[in-house]
């Protein structure tokens, strides 16, 4: 090589493919003889191991948005792909399959267990189908509560004797010990305590940054998307990102729409 030559420019980087990407989504709810437009041709992606915080206040679909995003039910216009895959043509099983392997919720008000069940049984219990023994089971499930801050001894515990914020702790590890790509997590678990709360979302944070995985939150709250990512307002029928940057979240208003099918 001719040293007086300049060396080639470096090859570019090519941005990382989209693990979840929204194309003019929209969903609708009857109410009474109109139906209500909650969501209107809206766009956004989200690169695997990204993190996108949604701030809004109750009933402004974001509750809506994340149910589409994990897959629990579909829209009623425009497509949602999951690592490619268009997921608005799949089938209620399908999605569901969908939901236990790719992409876990994590609903601070569905907290739910049997009577006298322990923590450790809880979150191995969440495991299901997924070909492993009991003994397995229950090593990755004590592995996962030691990782969002549960110890053996908590492990130990009956579920009817957790503080907020360890019941809290403990639904994080059942949406993460099934290795999701994807966690979608609305409102989590209120905190009798500020330190409480931001000890526990700085363990979201960490956790599900040292696993690579997306992080899609939504929240009421601007301190439970402190240090989330780029973060989507919705106010008004409008998510708008403070960042301004490619990728952001595009919804008309919000607004009552005719009876019958748009």
């Amino acid at each position: 090589m001719d040293p007086a030559r300049p060396p080639p420019p470096a090859p570019r980087a090519e941005p990382s493919p989209a693990l979840l990407s929204f194309a003019n989504v929209s969903k609708r709810y009857p109410d009474g003889s109109r139906e209500i437009v909650v969501l209107d041709q809206v766009s956004f992606e989200l690169a695997a191991g990204a993190a996108i915080g949604v701030l809004g206040e109750r009933c402004s679909g974001k509750s809506t948005l994340l149910r589409l995003a994990a897959a629990i039910e579909p829209p009623d216009g425009g497509s949602i792909r999951f690592d490619g895959q268009d997921i608005t043509r799949l089938s209620a099983s399908e999605r569901a399959r969908l939901l236990r392997g790719g992409v876990a919720l994590l609903a601070g008000a569905d907290w739910l267990t049997s009577r006298g069940e322990i923590v450790l049984e809880h979150v191995a219990m969440s495991l299901g189908c997924a070909g492993l023994t009991i003994r397995e089971a229950k090593r990755r499930a004590l592995a996962t509560l030691d990782a969002v801050g549960v110890s053996a001894v908590g492990a130990a515990q009956s579920t009817a004797s957790l503080s907020a914020e360890q019941r809290a702790r403990v639904m994080l590890a059942r949406a993460l010990v099934g290795e999701p790509r994807l966690l979608v997590v609305d409102e989590p678990a209120p905190m009798p305590s500020l330190g409480d709360h931001e000890r526990f979302c700085a363990t979201l944070r960490r956790v599900t940054g040292e696993r690579g995985i997306a992080l899609l939150v939504a929240s009421e709250e601007i301190a439970t998307l402190g240090g989330i990512g780029p973060v989507m307002s919705l106010c008004g029928g409008e998510l708008v990102s403070s960042a301004g940057e490619p990728g952001t979240l595009v919804q008309g208003p919000w607004r009552a729409a005719a009876s019958g099918p748009a």
